[in-house]
């Protein structure tokens, strides 16, 4: 099994570098496979543009072989050569944008099977904003207003990305249907990346994480650890 990094959004602004540069290493180095999805950026036809910013923002960090996959609908999902690509990937980013368009494109189609395939293999797997919300069993989604099934590898979990900024308002809104669920929330350029064997979190970057689990509330800074099973 890989490594996870979950980041909270406003990612690519120099205060990532942190958790960015971590993955890169755990990745294999400079000379890691590093392959960017931006989806959920392609409603509002910003994918071209934010998949350019993460390459640009990953050849900062020493990264030599970087592609932007252009998975932007239903049809490029499955496309077999974009899926075989993402399985030889030893970094997958996803970037942020809109959760549930993120999830509706990849859900069921070869490229995501191709991501949990590389991530069994033992490549890491970061999302920020919507591409990590979706990595958890429940994401919200704010176009509607709803709590929607995520792609469930952190199991009865949600993730509230941009938790210090207008982020942390979403959890009064569903609050009182979800006390059965474990709440993360990640502030912007702060990301929290996982140990491979005891579930233990560290925690990177500007901010802190935001753990609700039941009644209590727990929070967590930069080079601080945790356990999330």
């Amino acid at each position: 099994m890989g490594i996870l990094l979950l980041e909270g959004g406003s990612e690519f602004q120099g205060k990532m570098e942190a958790p960015d540069r971590k993955a890169l290493a755990l990745a294999g180095g400079k000379n890691a496979d590093v392959v960017i999805i931006p989806t959920a950026a392609a409603p509002d036809n910003n994918s071209q543009r934010a998949g350019n910013t993460a390459m640009k923002w990953f050849r900062t960090l020493g990264a030599t072989n970087i592609s932007v996959l252009p998975i932007i609908d239903k049809e490029s999902a499955d496309d077999p050569e974009l899926s075989a690509e993402l399985e030889r990937a030893d970094l997958i980013f996803i970037l942020g944008g809109f959760p549930g368009y993120l999830d509706h494109t990849l859900k069921k189609s070869r490229c995501l099977d191709a991501v949990w395939r590389a991530y069994q293999k033992g490549a890491v797997l970061a999302g920020s904003s919507a591409g990590a919300m979706v990595l958890c069993e429940w994401y919200f989604d704010p176009t509607v207003k709803e709590i929607k099934k995520g792609f469930g590898i952190i199991k009865d979990a949600l993730l509230i990305p941009h938790h210090d900024t207008f982020g942390g308002s979403w959890h009064s809104l569903y609050f009182n249907h979800i006390s059965d669920i474990r709440c993360i929330g990640i502030d912007e350029q702060t990301g929290m990346i996982n140990q491979r064997r005891d579930h233990r979190w560290t925690v990177y970057g500007r901010g802190s994480v935001t753990l609700y689990l039941n009644m209590s509330i727990m929070s967590y800074k930069t080079g601080q650890s945790f356990q999330f099973q």
